[in-house]
């Protein structure tokens, strides 16, 4: 190999001026690419993140970008056709008060999905209670199942879940399955052929296109969601995959999580979400389906809902990030507190101004964040956001031992945000993220008191604490310099 490359190189410096032309192609490489990186308009930092890696890499940089690197979708959508559905605009919804009313719009003005209401919220803590009460309404659906997942295990949880769609199915009901191609990739066709057979539909988001050259593969945008809807009536979404990873009842050391069950009139959005991701990864017409079976009448009015909801979505599709921006806004928005619950704690620096604000102004600002996440460089980087935060008054709690999935967020006593969406550049930008803002004071008690659980649980961290330069801060000062690129 040694004898090769040395043969290859005394080639190359055959050739009349080689190292002028080789350094030429390294210029005009590095130039491209990097008037194509800065014609994304993303975060100087990462920005410039990328063309320095690029220029460390020559030419293999290139691969990395071709796999990695920004990228930008242009969906078919079905927000045009969201008012044709009754979704109708946010003054018919939001209560009357300053607060409510700006962050509603602000929902509506950047995902195209009206506020609207629910009759009944559930939180569902951890993976088992969570499983049993999906399983539970797709054992009672009549008319269809609609099933979004980042990762689906071929394990026993996902196996349960499997063998409860194949029932129903059989049954003649209609059942839909979108998987997304990475986080899904365990499953293999011979677990799906009993579900097949039946006649229900599977779909995978962003297949890996390694092998087709001319089309760049998805690796880096992902549908992060979790979302079932059964009948158009319940919904279930929030943090938990299917995975034994997240059962309790078979795994002591499974992820601490939370979900939520759905009724009411908020459902519509979440029906069409689904339908916006199946139309997208699939390519059918919206002549597939049928709207009676999808947006029944039985289902509440928005009046008839007491709670105030609000589907958020956010993905490389939408330059405006509206999950990130809702959160600022309801940050900058508290006056008695603001509560972060998050698995991965990368913040941007509008996110990471709001918090400390909110802490020099003498609100209760409280982040909880796993102790050691399942990805130690994540954590690093996390952790390298500490000493800003504690100076300004922060609050923050390490929970352990087991892994904190959870992402949850409160502000004061009458609004909360919950889904799929962590506190950083990947949920925000990359992923394809669903959350639920919720407008009610019951309902935050509820949170409240959960939330009040965990922080109970972990570990408060103390200003004064090991800092040393090798073991702590040089590590943690590396993984911040990625962090544009989590």
């Amino acid at each position: 190999m040694r004898e090769t490359l040395h043969e290859l190189w005394t080639s190359l410096s055959s050739i009349p001026h080689a190292a002028q032309i080789l350094a030429a192609a390294y210029v005009t490489y590095l130039v491209v690419l990097a008037c194509y990186i800065v014609l994304q308009k993303r975060e100087p930092v990462a920005t410039l993140s990328w063309i320095l890696s690029l220029a460390a890499l020559p030419y293999i940089g290139l691969f990395v970008f071709y796999l990695f690197g920004p990228q930008k979708i242009v969906r078919q959508r079905l927000r045009r056709g969201r008012s044709r559905e009754g979704m109708g605009t946010y003054d018919a919804v939001c209560p009357p008060d300053i607060q409510c009313t700006e962050l509603a719009r602000v929902g509506q003005a950047t995902t195209g999905l009206s506020p609207s209401s629910a009759t009944d919220v559930d939180w569902l803590v951890d993976g088992a209670a969570t499983y049993a009460a999906i399983i539970a309404a797709i054992g009672q659906a009549q008319r269809h199942v609609n099933l979004e997942y980042y990762i689906f295990e071929p394990d026993h949880a996902g196996t349960a879940m499997r063998d409860a769609l194949v029932e129903r199915s059989r049954a003649g009901i209609k059942v839909r399955l979108l998987l997304d191609a990475v986080g899904s990739s365990k499953i293999r066709k011979r677990f799906l052929q009993p579900l097949l057979d039946t006649g229900a539909e599977v779909a995978w988001f962003h297949p890996r296109q390694l092998l087709k050259p001319l089309k760049r593969p998805w690796l880096n945008m992902r549908t992060h969601r979790k979302l079932v809807v059964v009948d158009g009536e319940v919904a279930f979404t929030g943090g938990i995959n299917v995975t034994d990873e997240e059962d309790d009842s078979r795994n002591p050391s499974a992820y601490r999580d939370l979900h939520m069950r759905i009724r009411g009139h908020v459902v519509h959005s979440l029906q069409l979400v689904f339908l916006e991701d199946w139309i997208y990864a699939t390519g059918q017409g919206q002549e597939h389906f049928q709207r009676g079976d999808l947006f029944p009448p039985t289902v509440p009015a928005r009046e008839q809902g007491k709670i105030d909801a609000q589907v958020v979505v956010s993905g490389p599709d939408s330059a405006w990030e509206p999950i990130h921006r809702l959160h600022v806004a309801a940050i900058q928005e508290a006056r008695q507190r603001v509560w972060l619950v998050t698995p991965y704690f990368v913040p941007g620096e509008a996110a990471r101004m709001a918090l400390t604000s909110a802490a020099l102004a003498g609100l209760d600002t409280r982040l909880l964040v796993p102790k050691r996440s399942d990805s130690i460089f994540v954590t690093l980087a996390a952790r390298s956001y500490f000493d800003e935060l504690l100076e300004a008054g922060v609050r923050i709690f390490e929970y352990g031992p087991r892994m904190l999935h959870s992402k949850a967020f409160i502000a004061d006593d009458d609004t909360c945000i919950v889904g799929t969406a962590n506190f950083d550049h990947r949920s925000f930008r990359l992923n394809f993220e669903l959350s639920m803002m919720y407008t009610d004071r019951r309902l935050t008690r509820e949170l409240e008191a959960i939330l009040q659980a965990e922080f109970d649980s972990a570990e408060e961290v103390q200003p004064v604490r090991d800092r040393s330069l090798w073991r702590k801060r040089l590590p943690e000062a590396f993984a911040r310099l990625a962090s544009p690129l989590l």
